[in-house]
């Protein structure tokens, strides 16, 4: 495997990245917009999930394509930012027809960032309008770090963010991973610099540092209270993917979150992966293809967490210290 030209999630071809912020709210958007619809799957690890339109996505459902979608900030407010994204794909002409109307199907998934130090004292909501923003926004190229998404998010003790990261495998096919990181675990080892997702780094995409030391017997002690975590997480290939392998992909992609954040999956975290696959390339028979599409979703995974906490960057009210503050002098 070799990292795609990018080393981002829209090295998968057909796909867009769009996003939006508000720097004083500390808070934003990111939409994965396909070109046109795909297969998309959903897997929740996490005990604390803010959702919408997941239930569509398994596979013994009638809709099974959608349109884009959707990681925001906000908490349940943030659900709204698919809202912003439905009202601009129809206005583009796209979505599901029903009876001569188009209805856009956007999933989504929302994260916690209302105590991170923004100004949150809206009359408004600000996320329909960042969802319609970032869908305007949409393309190839992805700011990273504190961006979308990742724009406010925090982990146990550093400021999280919004990564990214690809993979070709030997047959040809690609696999991304697009992720916002505001876990209630840690990305780094030992209070850092060396981030747990070091043994699958590619050069030195997140520093360099290597493996470092951790105590194995030391137990979480968390400064987030519940529900005021989760990391969100797409996965993405141009395999041509039925509903269920694409739920499959996205199970297997859990293993990256874990080998990234320490602990994940917790009871107050929403730990959620979708998966997205536009059939631009079939499945290679063997049965094979389909488990190193999965290990490739599980690193480009882990290596994405790593990303985002690594680009971060410090702003006015953090309740976090960044990673380039503490460590970036090299």
């Amino acid at each position: 495997m070799r990292p795609g030209r990018r080393n981002l999630v829209t090295d998968v071809a057909g796909l867009r990245v769009g996003q939006a912020g508000d720097v004083l709210v500390k808070t934003g958007v990111t939409v994965l917009l396909g070109d046109a619809p795909f297969v998309a799957g959903v897997h929740v690890m996490g005990g604390a999930p803010g959702t919408r339109e997941t239930d569509l996505l398994a596979p013994d459902r009638l809709v099974q394509e959608v349109d884009a979608l959707v990681l925001s900030g906000g908490s349940a407010f943030g659900l709204d930012a698919a809202a912003g994204v439905v009202e601009g794909l129809r206005a583009m002409g796209r979505g599901f027809e029903v009876a001569g109307q188009r209805v856009p199907i956007v999933p989504g998934a929302i994260l916690f960032d209302l105590a991170n130090g923004g100004h949150k004292d809206w009359d408004e909501a600000p996320y329909r309008a960042l969802g319609r923003a970032a869908l305007a926004a949409a393309s190839e190229e992805i700011e990273l770090g504190s961006a979308g998404a990742g724009l406010g998010a925090t982990t146990a003790d550093l400021k999280g963010g919004l990564g990214s990261a690809s993979l070709v495998l030997e047959s040809g096919i690609t696999v991304g991973a697009l992720v916002a990181v505001n876990a209630l675990g840690s990305a780094v080892m030992g209070g850092g610099p060396e981030f747990w997702a070091a043994p699958f780094e590619i050069g030195d995409e997140f520093g360099g540092h290597g493996v470092g030391r951790h105590d194995p017997l030391a137990e979480p002690r968390p400064e987030a209270k519940l529900g005021q975590s989760t990391t969100i997480a797409i996965v993405a290939t141009d395999a041509a993917l039925t509903q269920a392998q694409a739920t499959r992909m996205a199970v297997a992609a859990h293993d990256g979150m874990a080998r990234a954040l320490v602990p994940s999956h917790t009871p107050f975290d929403g730990d959620l992966v979708f998966a997205a696959a536009t059939g631009a390339k079939p499945l290679p028979e063997g049965g094979y293809e389909a488990l190193r599409l999965g290990h490739a979703a599980a690193v480009c995974l882990a290596r994405a967490i790593a990303r985002g906490v690594y680009l971060a960057r410090a702003a006015p009210g953090d309740t976090r210290p960044c990673w380039q503050e503490l460590f970036g002098q090299d």
